[in-house]
């Protein structure tokens, strides 16, 4: 089987799977990219349950476990990551297509947010750990983030890597040259692939192209565990 083939079926797999259970893990981005859609035109977003939705995201997606710094946190510590997200200059980012997450300005943008976040988390991280500490704040952990309130890229975990290693259609580690790859691939597809997204929505919510290969990637990882 193709790589598309196998994505789309992939995809399509995770999406239905999320419909049977009206309760399931898979819903929680969903609410919780709902309500930062929502929040970006509110002039008055609050910023407490966003950071409770944006927490249990996290949480029913695995960043919340015994070794990570966040479980030794509540809620509260996301609230300045979600004040920034939710600033106007990061619009361009929310739901953004491949061929806007092309733009130089649009890839500017995002690398200073991922930078904004890692900044922020890591004093946490370090107080934490009752040290300083060498390595970088976990990309899994920022990508995770930026597809629960953004959908602008894949959440780069163990499954998602797999999935695309098993293809090699991108590196395993989050990068802009890894992304930009991503792009090629879906721009390659996009007939098929915009086709499969057309049915993938919830209510007025559809999902982003991001997504797609998110979920898709992550079932063929999955899978083949």
């Amino acid at each position: 089987m193709e790589a598309i083939d196998e994505l789309i079926s992939a995809a399509q797999t995770f999406y239905e799977d999320a419909r049977r259970d009206k309760n399931g893990r898979s819903r929680s981005w969903e609410h919780c990219y709902r309500v930062f859609r929502d929040a970006r035109t509110d002039p008055s977003p609050d910023y407490d349950y966003l950071s409770l939705h944006l927490a249990f995201y996290l949480a029913s997606w695995g960043m919340y476990r015994g070794s990570s710094f966040l479980l030794q946190k509540d809620y509260k510590v996301l609230v300045p990551i979600v004040e920034k997200i939710l600033k106007p200059e990061y619009d361009c980012l929310f739901g953004v297509a491949c061929v806007g997450l092309r733009e130089p300005e649009v890839q500017k943008r995002l690398k200073k947010l991922c930078d904004d976040i890692a900044a922020h988390f890591g004093p946490i991280r370090d107080e934490v750990a009752g040290r300083k500490v060498a390595s970088s704040v976990s990309p899994v952990l920022i990508t995770k983030i930026l597809m629960g309130t953004l959908g602008c890229v894949p959440a780069y975990d163990r499954f998602f890597q797999d999935g695309v290693a098993t293809y090699k259609v991108t590196t395993r580690e989050y990068s802009p040259e890894s992304v930009r790859r991503l792009l090629d691939f879906y721009e390659e597809h996009n007939d098929r692939l915009e086709e499969a997204r057309r049915g993938m929505r919830v209510g007025d919510l559809i999902y982003p192209q991001m997504k797609v290969l998110d979920m898709g990637f992550w079932q063929i990882g999955f899978e083949k565990d």
